[in-house]
């Protein structure tokens, strides 16, 4: 059984969600801090982690970081915060969904859903990405330019895996943002798409300025081309 670890201090909405996850068959663990979060999991080993952004000893952004320290866990933040910079934010650190209060439960469960079901597709994969000397370590999350170590954010990350699963195929900007993202594009739209590409292009290109391996299909999109980079 999927576990899902829960951390809100809202006693209420903890109550509604708590029986409508378990009423999915998922057995769900939950923290009311960021001090009893952290405690919990150091012991536990969880398939999603929902986190709210504004605990009473500190954020579930704070969190999120030291979770990703260790593990590629599905992330949802769970918040009344939906100011543009807190949804990129939260993305850029690693979270995998965002989504803000008040909401419909039955979205809040296909959410959970959809983020279960990309984790164990992702589980199923190969174990490495390999195309113009980069080289992805799925299961340990690094990446390697030419065989040096590279640091990606966790949007950059997905982003490359994205690319590097659909070589010499032209991606809209709609079809990237609805396979990385399920927040509601108003926030995450195609000028923040652009950031992202333009920081990950200055990372594993030779020369950012003119890239060879994600080029830019005008009026259509991106592709990872295999053809012209060595």
């Amino acid at each position: 059984m999927k576990q899902i670890f829960l951390v809100e201090d809202d006693s209420s909405l903890i109550n509604g969600l708590s029986f409508a996850i378990k009423k999915q068959g998922y057995i769900i663990d939950i923290a009311r801090t960021v001090l009893e979060a952290d405690k919990m999991w150091e012991d536990g080993k969880y398939d999603l982690v929902i986190l709210d952004v504004s605990l009473p000893d500190g954020s579930g952004f704070d969190l999120c970081k030291k979770i990703r320290q260790t593990s590629k866990v599905p992330v949802m933040f769970l918040t009344a915060l939906d100011e543009e910079t807190d949804i990129i934010m939260g993305l850029d650190i690693g979270g995998d969904d965002y989504i803000t209060k008040p909401f419909k439960l039955a979205v809040f469960l296909s959410r959970i859903n959809a983020l279960l079901r990309r984790s164990s597709n992702f589980c199923a994969t190969n174990t490495e990405l390999n195309s113009n000397g980069i080289n992805v370590q799925l299961l340990k999350g690094e990446v390697y330019k030419n065989g040096r170590q590279i640091d990606l954010t966790a949007s950059e990350y997905k982003l490359l895996c994205l690319f590097m699963e659909n070589p010499d195929i032209v991606l809209s900007p709609e079809q990237i943002l609805s396979r990385l993202w399920d927040c509601d594009e108003n926030y995450i739209d195609n000028n923040t798409l652009t950031v992202y590409i333009r920081r990950l292009r200055m990372k594993i290109e030779d020369n950012p300025g003119q890239p060879e391996r994600i080029v830019t299909i005008r009026r259509m999109g991106y592709k990872w081309n295999t053809i012209s980079a060595g």
